[in-house]
């Protein structure tokens, strides 16, 4: 009996006793633990520098023995970038044509955005190396959007490294939307917008439209995720553009980003276009007589967007469809064939547009932005278009989609809308057919 309260007196010493080699067991290795983390960490410290120091090295030999008199042969891993086609070849013996040929603008446009362009691109020499022109860069990018080949083709061209052409193609893109959009792709102030219905009447023959809104695949590679939606109904990936131009085919308002497999309605109806246009943004005060009747302004939209009272589209292809009916249908399309040009111009001009694109998801909106402002700019300042780009786009490997029919039936308002223009050029057919 003492025997057994003996050990039970001893137990709580031998738990106390086991617990405490257990911990100091955790803590040897614990210890240990850091001691090794602590060797490596500075094994890698010491790896870096002595990497940083071999590189700042090579560089200073490579800058003295370019300068030497007698240059010593580098060694072919050196990798010391090329300047002279840039320096000499583009800046000096570039005749217009080329410059129309491979930055897709003239020379005098170049500069003048390069100037635009100098508030957000320039860049201060370091010690190591002396920064990229401005000029440079903006030409690194230009040739990306206007030919649309890998970088590394760019980069053995312009003697730069991969990841600066990305780079390039990044900042530039992204400064020509942020300061230049506000110059060239605005929305158009209520003269404007009076100036655009003129130049619709006199130059396609259709009163109280102030632009004609239609969309333009972009074809791309395959995202990381979410890919079902970007496959389009022509069976190829891409991102979707909503886009607006003035009777001139000049782009006002652009809305890029959504999957292939969006409708044309409900990009619509997420875009500042139709929260503008439905708050009455597109009527003139006051608003102007039409056939005896106030009218406002309005666009003309393809199949697949849905009718409103400042959208028209084309009637129905059907048996019932009246002569009027389809003389309205004639005049839309001769009107809407502006668009057609512009989205045409636009992909034979930047070429990034029409093959597939290969940058991210995250850039290929900024990109789409940028080449309408460049088009704009392009066209303000009457840059000469080569009628040959445009075979290229004809005799492309992926077709646009065709737009899917949307439902046409509108409220009243808007078929009588429809029925007046059906009037007005009933009227002015006959006008014209009537002999002198």
């Amino acid at each position: 009996m003492e025997e057994n309260n003996q050990n039970n007196a001893q137990r709580p010493l031998l738990f106390m006793l086991t617990y405490l080699l257990m911990k100091r067991r955790r803590d040897l290795n614990s210890v240990n633990v850091e001691r090794r983390n602590e060797i490596q960490r500075r094994s890698r410290l010491r790896q870096y520098f002595l990497q940083k120091q071999k590189r700042t090295l090579m560089m200073l030999l490579t800058q003295s023995s370019q300068s030497c008199s007698c240059p010593i042969p580098t060694r072919v891993w050196s990798n010391t970038e090329s300047t002279d086609w840039w320096e000499r070849v583009v800046m000096r013996e570039f005749q217009p044509a080329d410059w129309l040929e491979k930055f897709r603008m003239s020379k005098e446009t170049f500069f003048f955005l390069c100037g635009k362009l100098k508030l957000r691109l320039t860049r201060q020499d370091t010690r190591l190396r002396p920064a990229l022109p401005l000029e440079k860069r903006v030409a690194v990018a230009l040739w990306r959007l206007a030919t649309n080949v890998e970088y590394r083709t760019i980069s053995e061209l312009f003697g730069v490294g991969r990841s600066t052409v990305c780079k390039c193609v990044r900042e530039v893109c992204h400064a020509i939307v942020v300061l230049l959009k506000p110059l060239y792709l605005c929305t158009p102030s209520e003269q404007e917008l009076e100036d655009a219905a003129k130049l619709f009447q006199t130059r396609w023959g259709f009163p109280h439209c102030v632009g004609v809104l239609g969309s333009l695949h972009v074809p791309i590679i395959a995202p990381s995720s979410n890919t079902d939606s970007y496959w389009n109904s022509q069976g190829w990936l891409s991102v979707v553009m909503q886009a607006a131009v003035n009777g001139l085919g000049h782009f006002w308002d652009v809305c890029a980003g959504f999957p292939g497999s969006t409708e044309h309605a409900a990009i619509l109806q997420n875009s500042t276009l139709w929260a503008q246009a439905c708050e009455g943004g597109l009527a003139p005060s006051p608003p102007r007589s039409f056939m005896g009747r106030p009218l406002g302004y309005l666009m003309l939209g393809d199949a697949g967007y849905p009718l409103r009272s400042w959208l028209l589209k084309c009637y129905p292809e059907r048996p019932q469809i009246t002569a009027s009916q389809q003389t309205f249908n004639r005049r839309l399309l001769r009107a809407h064939s502006v668009l057609d040009v512009a989205l045409l111009r636009l992909r034979a001009r930047w070429q990034c547009l029409h093959k597939r694109n290969d940058c991210g998801l995250d850039v290929v909106p900024t990109m789409v932005l940028a080449c309408c402002i460049l088009h704009n700019i392009c066209e303000v300042h009457g840059d000469t278009f080569v009628e040959d780009w445009v075979d290229v786009v004809r005799h492309g490997e992926c077709p646009q989609p065709t737009d899917t029919l949307s439902p046409s039936v509108g409220e009243d308002e808007v078929e009588e809308v429809r029925g007046l223009y059906c009037e007005y050029f009933q009227q002015q057919e006959q006008e014209h057919s009537q002999p002198v």
